[in-house]
């Protein structure tokens, strides 16, 4: 049995987040629209300003919300009773607005002032396809202008865990703010999680991430293809032996295989939770990490850390879009008492 964390009794913050701040924009189309647009199916492209406006004029009606994906966990956390922050950059126009009053409204801390100059607000373009895959087309826009003097390290160093996306890493700016707030959080007694991000972000930033992982992170998350891209291997268990033992804890998700969790020479399989038909995948991996946060800064065991991530993601699917429909804490009463 893994011991519990210990974190310090100081925290006022269960987890605080750094990441992009991106609106999401959720368009539910056809193949044929990507095909139109000469969009990769599945895939994440990262466009200009005038490639997301052309793009969001030609896309039908959207559901539109704070994004991003650690905003995303973070939310998904306060929506389970935990205690959030969030960092990240906005601009001072209508989508700023919007992802400002979005999060915070759910019950996180957002603290981080708009910036009155320089690029727009971040958006991400997701087209949902009937097969409930997702292909996302994201203009980063004010969220890779996040500078280290933009840091609340207030709220950095009254966290128990701060929790960074790997997404950061394709900014110069972002990634020195990323550095600073994990030395000061670590400095403060707190621990640092990552999240890989994407295939295709570790395939940019591998060396860096290696280094990370090894001896800089306490809780890994990643994906099974993630995973495999960081040590380039086509094998998963060449990559769970790899990683094994780099961080305190490593949690891989395998989608319908369900998820890993590795804490030194234990592991365990975690399943999926059917929950109803598949609708769309975005959010999965943020809102298993959202559960899986959750339950690990209350001092669970990673078996019911993985269980928690497992339900989140596993309702999550059910709808549209990655802000739950229905209660969290009372979709966990239901189903892990």
């Amino acid at each position: 049995m893994a011991e519990s964390p210990r974190f310090q009794p100081s925290a006022s913050l269960d987890v605080v987040g750094i990441g992009n701040a991106i609106v999401d924009v959720l368009v539910q189309t056809q193949d044929s629209f990507l095909e139109q647009h000469g969009l990769a199916k599945g895939g994440m492209a990262l466009i200009d300003e005038q490639q997301a406006e052309t793009l969001y004029q030609s896309s039908g009606p959207g559901l539109e919300t704070s994004g991003g994906s650690v905003a995303n966990t973070m939310v998904g956390i306060a929506q389970l009773g935990g205690r959030t922050g969030f960092i990240g950059r906005v601009r001072d126009d209508q989508l700023g607005s919007i992802f400002s009053h979005d999060i915070r409204a759910v019950g996180a801390r957002f603290d981080t002032p708009p910036a009155t100059s320089g690029a727009t607000t971040a958006r991400c373009l997701i087209y949902v396809t009937p097969d409930a895959e997702r292909t996302m087309c994201t203009f980063l826009g004010a969220s890779t202008q996040l500078e280290p003097q933009d840091l609340d390290l207030s709220m950095v160093k009254e966290t128990k865990v701060l929790y960074l996306e790997g997404y950061l890493w394709d900014s110069p700016a972002a990634k020195r703010a990323f550095i600073a707030a994990a030395e000061a959080c670590r400095k403060a007694g707190g621990q640092v999680a990552l999240s890989l991000s994407d295939g295709f972000c570790v395939d940019r930033h591998r060396e860096s991430f290696l280094d990370l992982v090894n001896g800089h992170v306490d809780v890994l998350f990643a994906n099974e293809a993630e995973i495999k891209s960081l040590y380039e291997t086509d094998d998963f268990d060449t990559a769970l032996e790899r990683v094994r033992g780099c961080c305190s804890v490593i949690a891989i998700t395998r989608a319908g295989e369900g998820s890993v969790v590795l804490n030194g020479d234990q592991r365990w399989d975690i399943g999926i939770f059917n929950l109803g038909s598949l609708v769309d995948t975005t959010g999965a991996g943020d809102l298993y990490a959202g559960g899986f946060l959750h339950a690990y800064t209350q001092g669970e065991s990673l078996e019911r850390c993985g269980e928690l991530g497992a339900l989140c993601a596993g309702q999550i699917v059910t709808q549209l879009g990655a802000r739950s429909q229905v209660c969290l804490k009372e979709l966990r009463s239901q189903h892990l008492g």
